[in-house]
This record gives structure tokens, C-alpha cells and sequence, in this order.
């Protein structure tokens, strides 16, 4: 099938499921170039949602949306470091970005996502896109391969479709494409989850510090916690383990986070002066990563396409990033009829190594990496770390850090295997970043 398509006889131009911070940042950058984009949110915002700190590369999506003097007038706390608490409670030295990169990039913010987003979707609509909350995305449409359209339900129960000549799915971990197609890809290594709570009246450090993201090792060091100072004096505090280690036979979430704590000096003397002001949240649904990006009409984005591991805050960055991309690649295809596989997908491959970078360095660490350590061995790549902490991914001058690091690998380590080994081949094959189904096999 011919990727070009005439783009006559659709509703819009755009259809973007799912609001969050990938949705909306997609929909503007499409809205501005005068496009036709309407989005549908499931919800109605504010909404909670987990992962409230950004690290200093979501400056540049921010800055081309004109989101950062929304943000700069905010409440949000800001955030200049990061630094990391051994298992026996041991700080290393923070991680301070403007001594890295003395720019405004490196003040970044912790932010309250309900709020958050809610301003993402607000300034989605100031920039002419159509939204409409408390509507249900039932289904894509497909002729053949193609995407065509979706199938809604309205907040009185009424269903209609909508064609559009691309779908962009920023569902968020429902990941509507991705179950529809068969695309999700669990990651051999990262099979963990959260369980996390809020505290008031908690510890905070001051000046430069207040802000810092806290990264605390357990103390059976095969998980972390993390310590994120929100405004309104609330820190976010929640534990990353293996998934047998926390959600194990009947134990209560409320026992399994409370053991952890105890188990933690450096989080139990922190959280000792506050109070718990909310209930305990968990998820499951860690790092995933689908087969591809984009197909004939379709896109993927933010955890529609993946997630990660909250570790180094990357979550919101890979929203705002893959976001923006999409965005692009849709732009220039609609200007030239061309809304194939390969035209949507063509920003996959670099996206991937990003994530790929990332990935990697968070392995790293659940196998033993002290930063520390590192630094202290190599100082001249004590930049380079920290270009990968603030999310400096796309781009392969960061690279000469692995050798090194590899250099204090103990004798017989075996290397970190990719996010899709063991995948099975029979479903999809991926070339040139464009999805191809076996023969007689449709969405």
C-alpha cells in the first residue's frame, strides 16, 4: 500500500488520545502549524498522577511550547541537584547541574502533576486545539493497515466516530495501540515497581538544596527510594524494589512501605518529623518498551510507547521529547501527503538510543554502579555523568563514559542484556522503523 493518502474527507487533520505531558505537547507543536487537531482525555483534569520531578532537558520542549514563563511564575519547587545515599547511608557529593551546565536549563522544577498537566492541556487549547475531556476512546479505526480514525463515548453515553488522517496515541500505560496490536515488549532486567505515599512536614534541606531529588538506597541494596520536596511542604516519598520483593503473598502495602522505612535510617529520619497526609499508592506496570513507533496513520508516544524506570526522573523528558518529535515528523508528512509508517516513525531509531542510554545507566545502578566511586576514578567524565543525569541522551558524545565504567566491572560480569532480548519474532518484524504484520494478520 502506497504510504501517500489523500487527506480529503476526514473530520481533522489530527487525533491525539490522551492529554498528559506528551499529547499536549504533540497537539500544540501540530496546532501551531495551523492543523486541525482535536484530543480527547479520558478524564477530567486536574487529575492525580505520579512522577513529579523534571530533570533540566525538558527545558528545551518547555521553551519551544512557551510553556517556561508559565512554569517561572509557578509554585513548583525548584530543583538544581540530585545526589545519591548508600545503603549505609553514605551521601555522595550532589550532582549540581549549573556547575555542569551554567545555563537557565539547569534549574528544573519539582512539580505536582495534577497541576502540572493541567497547565500543559490549558496551554494545548490557548494554542487552538480542540479538547475534549470526559470522553472515552473506545477503539482506533482501521481500513487494512491503516489507521483512519477512532471510535468515542461521550460523557452521556453517546458513541460517534471521528476520521483524521493520523492517530496519535498518548494514552499513558493503558497503551490503547499497543494492547490493540500486540506491541508491548517487558523489559528482561527492569522488573520492578513502586510503592509510595506523601508526607507533610517532612524534612527539607535549604538553599541550593531544598529542591534535590534524594535517591536512597535500601538497605538489602536491591532497591531505592526517592525523596522529592513538593510545594505546599509536601514530599513525595516512595520505594522501587523487585516486584517479588514488594508485593509479596498478602502483605499490605501499608507493611510492606513501613519495613522498608525502618530498614532505611537515612528515609526513616527524614520522614520522622512529618505526617502522612495520604493513603499508599503501588503500580506494577514498570519498564515496557513497544516493538514500534509508528505504523500507516498511527504514532505512539509518551507511555504509550514506553516506560522506563522512575529512577532518574526521566518519565516527563521522554513524554516531552517523543512529543515533540512525533509532532515534527506528523507536520512534514501532512505537508507532503505522506502519512506512512516510515514518515511518522522516522525519529524511532534516535529516540531509541536516547532511551537505550538511559536505560543502561539505570541497569547500572541496580547492579551495583556507585557514581561516587566512579567520579573519583575518572573525574574528567564527572560532566559526562552528569549530562545523562539531566537527560542529555540523544546524542553519542556521551558515549565514552561506557568503557570506563565497564573498566570497574568485577571479573566475569556478564553485560547488560537489551531491552528486547528474548523477544519472540514471530509477531512483528521492525525495519527502518516501520511496522510490517505477517502476512494474513490485521489489527
Amino acid at each position: 500500500m502506497s504510504a501517500r493518502r489523500d487527506l480529503s474527507g476526514v473530520d481533522v487533520d489530527v487525533i491525539v488520545i490522551g492529554g498528559g505531558p506528551a499529547g499536549a505537547t504533540a497537539s500544540t507543536l501540530i496546532a501551531r502549524h495551523g492543523h486541525r487537531v482535536r484530543l480527547f482525555e479520558r478524564e477530567r483534569f486536574p487529575r492525580f498522577h505520579i512522577g513529579e520531578s523534571l530533570i533540566p532537558e525538558t527545558y528545551w520542549v518547555l521553551q519551544r511550547l512557551g510553556m517556561l514563563p508559565k512554569m517561572q511564575q509557578s509554585s513548583f519547587v525548584k530543583k538544581y541537584s540530585v545526589q545519591f545515599v548508600s545503603a549505609n547511608g553514605k551521601q555522595s557529593a550532589p550532582f549540581y547541574f549549573w556547575d555542569n551546565k551554567p545555563h537557565d536549563c539547569s534549574q528544573t522544577w519539582q512539580v505536582v502533576r495534577s497541576e502540572f498537566d493541567q497547565m500543559m492541556l490549558t496551554h494545548a487549547r490557548e494554542h487552538g486545539v480542540d479538547v475534549h475531556e470526559g470522553v472515552h476512546v473506545l477503539d482506533v479505526l482501521f481500513e487494512g493497515d491503516r489507521a483512519v480514525g477512532v471510535k468515542i463515548r461521550d460523557e452521556d453515553g453517546s458513541r460517534r466516530e471521528i476520521r483524521a488522517a493520523v492517530v496519535v496515541d498518548a494514552s499513558g500505560q493503558s497503551a490503547l495501540l499497543q494492547n490493540r496490536l500486540k506491541l508491548r515488549l517487558w523489559d528482561p532486567v527492569l522488573n520492578k515497581g513502586a510503592i509510595w505515599t506523601y508526607w507533610e512536614g517532612a524534612h527539607r534541606d535549604t538553599g541550593r538544596d531544598e529542591g534535590a531529588t534524594l535517591v536512597l538506597q535500601t538497605a538489602t541494596k536491591n532497591g531505592w527510594f526517592w525523596y522529592i520536596p513538593l510545594h505546599n511542604d509536601v514530599v513525595s516519598v516512595g520505594v522501587v524494589a523487585p516486584f517479588d520483593h514488594l508485593f509479596k503473598g498478602r502483605v499490605s502495602h501499608e507493611q510492606t512501605y513501613q519495613e522498608g522505612v525502618d530498614r532505611c535510617g537515612a528515609v526513616k529520619e527524614r520522614v520522622a518529623m512529618g505526617r502522612r497526609v495520604t493513603g499508599y499508592f503501588a503500580t506494577r506496570d514498570y519498564s515496557y518498551r513497544s516493538r514500534a513507533v509508528a505504523g500507516d496513520g498511527w504514532v505512539l508516544i509518551g507511555d504509550a510507547f514506553g516506560f522506563l524506570d522512575p529512577l532518574y526522573s526521566s518519565g516527563v523528558l521522554l513524554a516531552l521529547r517523543s512529543g515533540e518529535l512525533a509532532a515534527d515528523a506528523i507536520v512534514e508528512g501532512l505537508a507532503a501527503g505522506d502519512t506512512g509508517a516510515a514518515q511518522l516513525g522516522k525519529w524511532g531509531p534516535l529516540f531509541n538510543q536516547g532511551v537505550d542510554r538511559m536505560r543502561r545507566l539505570v541497569c547500572e545502578y541496580y547492579d551495583g554502579f556507585s557514581f561516587g566511586n566512579f567520579v573519583r576514578r575518572y573525574p574528567d567524565l564527572r560532566g559526562t555523568i552528569t549530562d545523562l543525569l539531566i537527560g542529555d541522551l540523544f546524542t553519542e558524545r556521551v558515549d565514552k563514559v561506557w568503557g570506563p565504567l565497564e573498566s570497574l566491572y568485577e571479573a566475569g560480569k556478564q553485560p547488560i542484556p537489551p531491552w528486547d532480548a528474548g523477544a519472540p519474532p514471530e509477531l512483528v518484524q521492525h525495519k527502518a522503523n516501520q511496522l510490517v504484520l505477517p502476512e494474513g494478520r490485521r489489527p
